[in-house]
């Protein structure tokens, strides 16, 4: 008699990219941000954005599909990761669209690229450099890299609870299919504000995905990038979300130079290009 086949549990069918992309980048957030600021503050449209630090690529993406004229290069060291981008997400724009991105397996360090409106880095991922020097020379090479009104658009978070190992689960339900996304704050050393955080996917079969993603970066406090920024010749400044009336944000950034001391708390940044 044949052997049963074991069936797949959902963990081991499920797509750790797919499933990043679901609970923790909102790509047309960022992009309505990004959008509407540089309109504002520079009187025109951006039209080409360079991601760096893109992973799955889902904001240079999003930025063709807004218009036609828009183009987009994304900058990531991992070849894996692009890969999954051409095969999942640059694979299901239309044809002008595509040929309106063009993805590079650099370092953004190193890279070198044609003079951009808008250099996007976000989801914190700039905090991978962990030292001054090498945040600097980043951030000199950006500088580099823009139209003289160029701008930078970053982001970052904090408040005490950033200090702390805690666990933080939400539920994401998309159509039928649903998990649990938890982000966990495994270590912080005080000394060298160096934070270990990982996060883990689980599901309704009793199945998980346990550090799909890991990170070893620095948490790198307002004042710190502020002052690196503005060395490099950049102008800067600080959006602060609100809060609805459950005190949860509301997904509305704006202009501070002050804000309250919250347990934690997300903020963008706008780099202008002096």
């Amino acid at each position: 008699m044949a052997k049963t086949r074991k069936k797949k549990t959902l963990a081991e069918q499920a797509d750790r990219h797919r499933l990043y992309q679901l609970s923790v980048q909102c790509a047309e957030a960022e992009i309505d941000f990004v959008e509407r600021r540089f309109r504002e503050l520079k009187g025109r449209p951006a039209r080409l954005l360079r991601e760096d630090f893109c992973g799955p690529a889902e904001v240079c993406c999003e930025w063709v599909r807004r218009h036609k004229n828009n183009r987009a290069i994304g900058v990531d060291l991992d070849d894996e990761v692009l890969q999954w981008s051409r095969d999942n997400n640059i694979d299901r724009l239309s044809k002008s669209q595509r040929k309106r991105i063009e993805l590079i397996e650099e370092n953004v360090l190193e890279v070198e690229t044609e003079t951009v409106d808008v250099v996007s880095a976000m989801n914190f991922s700039y905090w991978l450099l962990m030292d001054r020097g090498t945040l600097k020379r980043y951030f000199k090479r950006v500088h580099k890299a823009l139209a003289d009104d160029g701008i930078l658009f970053l982001d970052s978070y904090g408040g005490y609870e950033s200090h702390q190992e805690i666990i933080e689960e939400r539920e994401i339900e998309d159509g039928d299919f649903s998990f649990t996304y938890t982000w966990e704050q495994e270590r912080f050393n005080p000394v060298t504000h160096e934070l270990e955080c990982s996060i883990h996917f689980a599901f309704p079969d009793g199945s998980s995905i346990e550090s799909a993603f890991h990170y070893v970066w620095r948490l790198w406090t307002l004042p710190e990038i502020k002052d690196l920024l503005t060395e490099c010749g950049f102008d800067v400044t600080f959006y602060w979300q609100g809060f609805d009336e459950d005190g949860e944000g509301d997904g509305e950034f704006e202009p501070v130079t002050s804000a309250d001391s919250d347990a934690g708390w997300i903020c963008y940044i706008t780099a202008e290009k002096c």
